[in-house]
């Protein structure tokens, strides 16, 4: 398993180590998730996420090439920028979800650890003459996300960067705690945030100058999970994958089919969206007490299984069992009832509407 450059000190932590996308990474400290999630969602949380990819496109092709490999418009994008995209197969679905950040001389990716491999493979393999330079520079790239409520003040007490002053879906360039990074205000919890990227080598800085006792809370992959889920967001694996497209996720507001470029995937869209999709995802609550839906949980509609669940557990905000699964397009309305068998015994869960807690990112 590959490491990140801060694993001596999780373990120092006494953090819980698991794999994850081929790294050994955090899935919680001792403070336990709900801990952790409570403070994303009421003061700030820091969390190593450098097992992430990175690709960076160069050269006098480099937009024309996003264009093609990519399903949004990045020709809407102005340096300092970014967006959230999808790389597709042929058929329309998912090779990955990702990041577009737009700078002056070059564009970067930014990928789920677990596909960086195949998402690469795929990208080159697409290069077919375009004047780009492609490298992947996941192993060099450092990065920690800052996320709650106090996040802004924490970070600029550090920084000479007007970070108050960073729009969402912005990135800016400069110093934070004496580090070289770029900043960027995104986020994966619905709480407002920010991504700070920087080689690999400066992220011990970094993590010192904003975790501990009076700044952010150290936070691993649990809390990163029930916090993306109560605000709605995708998890590649689970919600989306290489049996699903945009339009059947929730997703179609990031496939651009009149962006003036074709990119892969583009025909089978176009046919998907005019003859209507047949299934979509929806999220759900059960409404017996104690009866929790988990991941890969089969889920029936009157009787015949129609899907699993993709993501399911209690979340400490939303104080109840909660998940996401596929439905046939006529029984995904909020409200509509169906069953999920829990250990053998058919519970009963009903539609409700996405996210599951208001989201409060800087919009």
């Amino acid at each position: 398993m590959k490491h990140t450059p801060l694993h001596a000190i999780h373990v120092s932590l006494g953090a819980k180590m698991v794999e994850y996308g081929g790294y050994e990474m955090p899935v919680s400290y001792p403070a336990g998730i709900a801990a952790e999630h409570r403070a994303v969602r009421e003061r700030a949380g820091v969390f190593d996420v450098s097992h992430m990819g990175e690709f960076e496109v160069s050269g006098p092709d480099r937009n024309a090439f996003v264009q093609r490999v990519t399903c949004n418009d990045v020709g809407a994008l102005k340096p300092g920028q970014a967006q959230y995209s999808a790389i597709l197969t042929d058929q329309g679905t998912f090779v990955d979800d990702c990041l577009v950040y737009r700078f002056e001389d070059r564009l970067m990716l930014v990928v789920n650890a677990a596909n960086i491999a195949k998402d690469w493979e795929h990208i080159v393999a697409q290069k077919r003459g375009a004047n780009v330079r492609l490298r992947d520079i996941s192993d060099e790239t450092g990065l920690l996300a800052v996320q709650g409520p106090v996040a802004e003040a924490l970070l600029a007490a550090l920084t000479p960067v007007g970070i108050a002053m960073i729009p969402y879906y912005h990135f800016a360039q400069g110093k934070v705690a004496g580090v070289q990074c770029f900043i960027s205000r995104t986020g994966y919890t619905g709480e407002d945030g920010f991504e700070l990227y920087c080689r690999g080598a400066d992220l011990e800085t970094l993590w010192h100058a904003l975790a501990g006792a009076g700044r952010a809370e150290p936070c691993g992959l649990g809390a990163r999970d029930t916090l993306r889920l109560e605000a709605g967001y995708p998890l590649y694996g689970n919600d989306i994958d290489a049996g699903v497209t945009p339009y059947e996720a929730g997703l179609g507001w990031i496939v651009k089919l009149d962006k003036g470029a074709e990119f892969t995937g583009l025909a089978a869209l176009k046919r998907q969206k005019l003859e209507g999709v047949k299934r979509r995802l929806v999220g759900f609550k059960m409404t017996e007490p104690k009866m929790v839906a988990r991941h890969g949980y089969g889920v029936y509609v009157d009787g015949t299984q129609v899907d699993v669940v993709r993501s399911g557990t209690v979340t400490p905000t939303a104080n109840c069992a909660i998940g996401t699964t596929y439905l046939p397009a006529g029984q995904a309305k909020p409200g509509a009832p169906f069953t999920v068998d829990v250990r053998g015994k058919r519970a009963p869960a009903e539609v409700v509407r996405m996210p599951f807690v208001p989201r409060r990112t800087k919009q």
